[in-house]
């Protein structure tokens, strides 16, 4: 497609694939994820396909009519949710990005395109609405699961409060025994990468480490967790792990359209956050072990002491009985 009126840097437009292959390739530059890179390439590959089978390409993206047409298809047709809308709708803004940098395009139609027909409206009520179990009912949970590895997982998740990916990229050689705690993998959306661990966290952890070579082919893989082939488990996996043993207790409804009747990965990192509320860590401490940034001028100057926040920490983190 010729873009009227547009200089390009380039002489020639690669093809579809060149250019996908090229965004993969910025996407690796800006450290995003290997998972959200997987997604945001699919995403993009799926437009392409559509637009292809209209004799129209990605260039076509500029185009309001053609994203009525795509946001249309995803609802009628492959029946996505408004969360999975949004989430297409930003790998192709991502993408437009993209193209607009290398010269391929004038602007990016994506957000106010998305502004419109897709509005924001994760509002703060659906944020509370998110199931938080008790610390007892946490702890029958736990205790219920016989796999030492998905124990672990599910211990970790919550002592921690760590993302799913997070958790995946962990190796055995970031934990810390002696010192109880965990140095993480760098993340975009993670500032401070120390977490740290209980007595029965650093128990149960142990006791899936002795498990583990069970699970290995190959005994260099350093992956704190592995599935079955003995190789890393991805972040999909782990949200399977977390359903299956919330749905075998009753509290995860995966037919359930509520958010309330669900009880993902992400509930863990809720449960993490209101429990040391609930123990009266300060905000700025629990802030920090969620890896939140600080933003405000004074969180600059105010360098939080790691043996504070340990020491806090324990204080706040309830006991599970594990």
């Amino acid at each position: 497609m010729e873009v009227e009126g547009l200089s390009l840097a380039h002489p020639t437009i690669p093809s579809e694939e060149d250019l996908i292959e090229s965004f993969g390739e910025d996407l690796t530059l800006r450290d995003l994820g290997e998972e959200a890179k997987r997604h945001y390439l699919t995403y993009v590959r799926i437009a392409s396909s559509f637009l292809g089978r209209r004799g129209k390409d990605l260039l076509d993206l500029q185009d309001l009519n053609i994203l009525r047409e795509f946001l249309t298809y995803l609802k009628r047709n492959r029946r996505v949710s408004t969360a999975t809308a949004h989430h297409y709708l930003s790998a192709l803004s991502s993408f437009c990005d993209f193209l607009v940098l290398e010269g391929y395009l004038p602007a990016n139609p994506i957000p106010a395109f998305r502004k419109r027909y897709l509005p924001n409206r994760r509002a703060s009520r659906n944020a509370s609405r998110r199931k938080v179990i008790s610390a007892e009912e946490m702890g029958r949970l736990i205790s219920s699961v016989l796999s030492p590895r998905d124990k672990a997982i599910l211990t970790l998740l919550a002592k921690t409060g760590v993302r799913r990916g997070e958790l995946a990229s962990i190796d055995v050689d970031d934990i810390d025994w002696e010192g109880g705690c965990i140095n993480l993998k760098p993340k975009r959306k993670r500032t401070n990468r120390l977490v740290f661990l209980d007595e029965e966290s650093l128990r149960v952890l142990r006791s899936w480490v002795t498990a583990r070579d069970s699970y290995l082919q190959d005994q260099e893989e350093r992956a704190l967790f592995v599935g079955e082939p003995g190789t890393r488990l991805c972040t999909h996996s782990v949200y399977q792990i977390v359903t299956k043993h919330a749905g075998r207790l009753g509290i995860h409804d995966s037919e359930s359209k509520d958010i309330e009747g669900r009880f993902t990965p992400h509930c863990f990192r809720h449960w993490f956050t209101t429990m040391l509320r609930r123990g009266g860590m300060r905000r700025e401490l629990i802030q920090e072990l969620r890896g939140d940034s600080r933003k405000d001028a004074i969180d600059i100057y105010d360098h939080i002491d790691p043996e504070e926040l340990q020491r806090e920490y324990l204080r706040c983190i309830p006991a599970l009985g594990l």
